[in-house]
């Protein structure tokens, strides 16, 4: 948007969009003014009749305002969107003659970054081969700098388009990509306890308990075998 002398505010891409969410929220949730009713030819206009026409008017102020301030932050993302082309078409002439528009090549992809342009493989690229041994200390450092928000912009757009697909890595556990290959693994059920050992019973007290003797008899002697009789 317009800034400087011109009396404007400027704000970055994202504000832009946020600022368009809340306009269409306050123009969703802003009760639009009932048609005044017609009064009877016998009724005299009192003090609650110029309350109502007052309130209706402000109303309608407010939803004009809302409009019109919609209307100029839709023309300004148009405006950004057509800036953002013109940079990205030089973007791309300059990357092309690289790595002789070093210079110029950083100053408008920083350009472009704040235009709201999301870093792509080409610029990563572009920016992991360009030879900085022999620049000075100040344009290694901003090439470092570029490089590193690049590579934070890109990972942060595709973790967006990562969470936007069916499945993405907010539903996967510890952020890690699901499977689709894989069949879930069936939950495991605890074993079950052993069964108690059976405790041994009890003698019984009514019964005697026997004796050594009874237990294990006596052993009988063999008896003499029977004499032959003689004939």
């Amino acid at each position: 948007m317009p800034n400087g002398t011109r009396g404007g505010v400027a704000f970055s891409a994202e504000e832009l969009r946020v600022l368009r969410r809340a306009l269409a929220h306050a123009l969703r949730t802003t009760p639009r003014p009932a048609p005044p009713a017609v009064p009877a030819p016998s009724a005299v206009p009192g003090p609650e009749r110029a309350r109502d026409v007052r309130e209706r008017d402000i109303q309608e102020r407010d939803v004009q305002e809302y409009v019109r301030l919609a209307e100029a932050v839709d023309e300004a993302v148009r405006e950004g969107g057509r800036l953002r082309a013109f940079l990205l078409a030089d973007l791309a002439r300059y990357r092309e003659a690289l790595p002789a528009s070093a210079a110029g090549y950083l100053a408008l992809l920083t350009e472009a970054l704040e235009a709201g342009h999301t870093p792509g493989p080409e610029d990563l690229a572009a920016l992991r081969a360009l030879p900085t041994r022999h620049a000075g200390p100040a344009v290694r450092e901003r090439h470092g700098a570029l490089l590193r928000h690049c590579e934070h912009l890109a990972d942060i757009s595709v973790r967006v388009r990562l969470r936007a697909l069916p499945g993405g890595r907010s539903g996967a556990r510890g952020g890690r990509e699901p499977d689709p290959a894989r069949e879930p693994e069936p939950e495991r059920k605890p074993d079950p306890a052993p069964a108690p050992m059976p405790q041994p019973k009890a003698p019984r007290r009514d019964r005697p308990i026997p004796t050594p003797g009874e237990v294990f008899p006596p052993r009988r002697k063999p008896g003499r075998p029977p004499a032959s009789r003689t004939a």
